[in-house]
């Protein structure tokens, strides 16, 4: 897998939480989680879920492949007193179990093939206590939200408290046969200063996520 900007360059990923702010779907995991004493976070970003989890009184601990994500994470407050894991989702094995495993922000989707996705499943089925839960979200490629991903209708500026106004837009490609949107990612400062990066996600239907649940050996409690 191509290493992403997005996530891996520290100037990139300064605009990542002002560019993703907490939505009301980290609201939704929030509360499907209540009660839980221990969390798996996959895909934990700048770890802002993993903190507001914690501060509810979950022990959390946050996996990212990204270190420049990591970094934000650890220097978050509050974020000084988990546990924060640099590796890939696929093929970890931290020698525990926990209550729930959670992947947010559409974090599944950065599974580009079925076998990244079968060794995610796998990782997850690893680390599931006896009647723990795997919560996730994934986009339904029969919106066709990517359509909507053009600098047309995502070009605006906004206003960053470092940077000042900041003109941001996105662009994407949809390649049909493997299922996968690449997108481009654009800032530009006032001063001229352009950030740009290319992304990758999957978009797999409801049925190939059915048939590769299933085959993790695990049962679906809700869609």
């Amino acid at each position: 897998m191509a290493i992403d900007a997005l996530y891996n360059d520290a100037a990139l990923a300064d605009f990542y939480d002002w560019d993703n702010p907490w939505t009301k779907d980290f609201d939704w995991f929030l509360a499907q989680l209540q009660g839980a004493r221990s969390v798996l976070d996959l895909g934990c970003g700048t770890g802002i879920f993993s903190v507001a989890l914690a501060a509810r009184g979950a022990e959390v601990v946050g996996v990212d492949p990204a270190a420049a994500m990591l970094a934000i994470a650890r220097t978050r407050p509050g974020g000084d007193g988990e546990r924060w894991v640099s590796a890939s989702a696929q093929g970890l094995d931290l020698g525990q179990r926990f209550e729930a495993v959670v992947m947010t922000g559409h974090a599944f989707q950065t599974l580009l093939t079925p076998a990244d996705r079968a060794a995610c499943l796998a990782t997850i089925a690893r680390h599931l206590a006896p009647g723990g839960r795997f919560l996730f979200d994934s986009r339904n490629p029969g919106a066709r939200e990517w359509e909507t991903w053009t600098p047309e209708a995502t070009r605006e500026v906004q206003v960053h408290p470092a940077f000042g106004p900041v003109e941001r837009w996105n662009d994407a490609t949809w390649d049909a046969d493997a299922g996968i949107v690449t997108y481009e990612t654009h800032y530009r400062l006032g001063d001229g200063q352009h950030f740009q990066a290319s992304s990758q996600i999957a978009f797999p239907g409801f049925a190939v996520l059915t048939e590769e649940i299933a085959a993790a050996g695990l049962v679906v409690d809700h869609w």
